[in-house]
This record gives C-alpha cells, sequence and structure tokens, in this order.
C-alpha cells in the first residue's frame, strides 16, 4: 500500500506548490480521497496517512462500508443522490455536493428535520451543460439558490462541478473561471442561510488547474488509489 501513500504525499506536495503560486495558503485546500470501489482497508490505511475526508458516489456503498471505516473521518455524497435514498445516508455525511433539485433538496430538509440535523449541502452546477453530466444549468444558480435558502434544515455551503475531461488543462479553466466568478458574488449577495464556504471543482486530471482557478475542494480518487476495479 505504499504507492497510497506516495500518491498522497505527491498530491499535497502539488497542492502547496499551486498555492504558493498564488498565494494562497495550502491548508484552505481540502482533500477528498474519492473511495468509489475501494475497500475498507485500504481506505482506513489512506487514513493513516493523513486523509481526513472521503468522498463516495454511491450509497450503497458508503452504507457498506461505514461501519468498518475508522471515525475519524468525515464522509461526503458526491455522487447523484436519488430522493429515496436520503434517508440511508442522512446521519452519515457531513456534506452532500451533488444538489441539483429542489425535490431532492426538500426531502433532505425533511429527513434533517427528523433527524435534528441541519444538513450541509452544495449546489451542483452542469457548467459545461454535458447531457452527460448531472446539476443545473449556470443560469439558473440564482434562482435555485433563493428557494433553497427557505429550508431551515439545510444550510447552503457552496457549488460544486464536474468539469469536461480534456488532455490539455488550459481547455477547462474557464468552466472552473466561470463557477468561482459565481461562488464570489453568492458570497457577497447575503442571502439568508447561504455561506458560501466550498468550491468543490477539480478532480485527479485538473485539479492543479482547479486550485489555481479557485477551488478550494479537490475530489481525487485515481490519483491516490490508482486505476479502479469496478467488481464492487
Amino acid at each position: 500500500m505504499q504507492e497510497i501513500r506516495d500518491n498522497i504525499m505527491s498530491i499535497l506536495g502539488n497542492i502547496k506548490d499551486v498555492c504558493m503560486r498564488t498565494g494562497r495558503d495550502p491548508d484552505s485546500v481540502t482533500l477528498i480521497a474519492v473511495t468509489k470501489t475501494i475497500d475498507p482497508d485500504r481506505i482506513n490505511y489512506a487514513l493513516e496517512c493523513g486523509i481526513r475526508n472521503i468522498g463516495e458516489n454511491k450509497v450503497q456503498e458508503l452504507t457498506a462500508k461505514y461501519a468498518s471505516v475508522e471515525k475519524n473521518v468525515k464522509w461526503h455524497l458526491i455522487g447523484h443522490l436519488q430522493t429515496n435514498k436520503v434517508k440511508y445516508i442522512i446521519d452519515k455525511v457531513g456534506l452532500v455536493h451533488s444538489v441539483d433539485s429542489i425535490n431532492l433538496a426538500r426531502e433532505i430538509d425533511k429527513r434533517a428535520e427528523n433527524a435534528g440535523l441541519v444538513k450541509d449541502i452544495l449546489v451542483q452546477v452542469n457548467v459545461a451543460q454535458e447531457e452527460t453530466k448531472y446539476g443545473i444549468e449556470y443560469e439558473e444558480i440564482d434562482s435555485f439558490v433563493e428557494q433553497l435558502s427557505m429550508l431551515r434544515n439545510i444550510s447552503v455551503k457552496g457549488l460544486m462541478t464536474i468539469a469536461p475531461y480534456y488532455e490539455d488543462m488550459e481547455m477547462v479553466r474557464p468552466v472552473f473561471r466561470m463557477l468561482k466568478e459565481k461562488y464570489d458574488m453568492l458570497a457577497g449577495a447575503n442571502i439568508p442561510n447561504v455561506e458560501m464556504r466550498h468550491l468543490s471543482m477539480g478532480m485527479t486530471n485538473d485539479y492543479e488547474a482547479a486550485i489555481e482557478e479557485g477551488s478550494n475542494m479537490i475530489r481525487i480518487g485515481t490519483g491516490i488509489f490508482g486505476a479502479r476495479s469496478y467488481n464492487i
């Protein structure tokens, strides 16, 4: 498992280098280890190497691993979330990255109220308007956030996007830049129950460009655990 440790150290070093170039504090960037298909033993090893945030794409996989992963960790639900699955993760996940409909938001709000919680969420935005990806359209962000602000048991903590895959990182910068501009606008809008704390953008192939464009939360799976097997 030494490769996992080496990968984590390399990524942390890259984060530090990017932050030095852009005048930011490396500690301001949260590294989420994406553990899709990764077994609990390797997840726990990554935690021994300093990882404190892990992200799962599927509710079923998250709940299956939850009891076997050490407790000193924050879970993130980063994949598409169906309304009928919210009840299974409402008390397990610290941050839901993928809120992209008012129906889903209302279900999270209801389940959070029943559990005596206020659940932190991010709004997923399909900036590039890719048909294969979830997320609201860029032009809908303002009105959607206004609707979410009326729900008492969720708290909007930022925005998330999955950028198109390009070999050339320069190609993806406009996507990151657009969302950062909207993030900054919302941060200054003083909307009740809305606090722009997290800008979740950047994955294994483009996280350095994402940080340079203002991301403070990156989601990395392959870069930490290597190419994944989808046998789970």
